[in-house]
């Protein structure tokens, strides 16, 4: 099987749709012992530029997101009201080895992360159910559901969200091709070592994705109604930075 960085490479520039399309791939959600949650993104966009982003949850529930493109223009403008910061800075994202990715916000000063990433049957089956399922079966709600339900205990993630609403009201939909396991790695944010992985006692959020309990990655397709000023917020977070439906 192909490793995670011969995959991540192979990403495609993306087809004309009507809602709103991202494909590209991502830390859906990475769980510390301490508290912290991690998560990271790097996508191509319908809407602009393709970019990349980093989620942070403080164990005191507190989300911030860094993005290298304008926070109207990446996951801020989804998920803003359930933010407390939304922050343009660069982001590094390299692979210097065939499953170990590094993270970096403004050349490691605010984030240095590592991760390390496996396969197993559990991730080789779910890869191979998500390359073959046919796109108009992906669009289908009782679909998504059957397979969040099978999904989530196989990943040992407790549940997991393929579909539901943002924290600004948009529908959102995950497509996964491929999925892997975090096996390793570190990360160490703003000079605090995060320390061990680990699931969090209540499980965390952003609207109704929810966050795995323990580290998955995937390479897919992510879909969210286009913005309707009449049913959907324009926070980019709670400081109340808005963006214009396009």
């Amino acid at each position: 099987m192909n490793s995670p960085r011969i995959m991540v490479q192979r990403i495609p520039s993306l087809p004309p749709e009507q809602d709103d399309h991202f494909y590209g791939y991502g830390v859906m959600g990475l769980p510390f012992a301490s508290g912290h949650v991690l998560a990271m993104r790097k996508m191509h966009s319908s809407l602009g530029p393709k970019y990349e982003s980093v989620w942070h949850r403080s164990p005191e529930g507190a989300w911030t997101m860094w993005s290298d493109v304008p926070p109207s223009q990446s996951c801020p403008r989804y998920w803003g009201n359930d933010l407390q910061r939304a922050i343009q800075a660069p982001i590094a994202i390299s692979w210097p080895g065939p499953s170990r990715m590094t993270v970096k916000i403004d050349n490691g000063r605010h984030l240095d992360w590592e991760v390390q990433l496996g396969s197993t049957l559990i991730t080789r089956t779910l890869s191979a159910a998500g390359r073959t399922m046919p796109p108009t079966l992906w669009r289908h709600r009782a679909v998504l559901s059957a397979m969040a339900a099978i999904a989530g205990p196989m990943l040992g993630a407790e549940r997991i969200a393929l579909q539901g609403n943002a924290s600004n009201g948009q529908r959102f939909r995950v497509n996964p091709d491929r999925v892997w396991f975090v096996t390793g790695g570190q990360a160490i944010l703003n000079g605090t070592d995060l320390g061990a992985f680990g699931p969090l006692p209540e499980r965390a959020s952003l609207g109704d994705f929810i966050i795995p309990q323990r580290g998955v990655m995937a390479v897919g397709h992510v879909f969210f109604e286009s913005f309707d000023q009449a049913r959907h917020l324009s926070v980019t977070s709670r400081a109340g930075q808005v963006i214009r439906g396009r």
